[in-house]
């Protein structure tokens, strides 16, 4: 039986822009979406506070409008927010 190669090595998926929403910060434009609790079945690390977003916590993930330079895709740039961190970013 054949292993399944690496994620890491895989293809990233690609970003759905279903029911997402675009939002204006300083440091330029975002494509912010929701993600429900039923669809939180990771836990990451929120960059507004440095605490976890838990599995089955509601919350947003944000990737820039356009990659940022050495980025060849805003994919590699998404990540996941507690929702009141990403509203409270200016």
């Amino acid at each position: 039986m054949a292993r399944r190669p690496s994620k890491h090595l895989r293809a990233p998926r690609p970003l759905s822009a279903g029911f997402a929403t675009s939002a204006a910060k300083a440091d330029g434009g975002w494509i912010v979406q929701g993600i429900t609790a039923s669809r939180a079945v990771k836990a990451y690390l929120c960059p507004g506070c440095n605490r976890e977003v838990s599995i089955g916590e509601p919350h947003v993930v944000v990737w820039p409008e356009v990659p940022g330079i050495g980025s060849a895709s805003p994919v590699d740039e998404r990540r996941h927010w507690h929702t009141p961190c990403w509203n409270r970013r200016r």
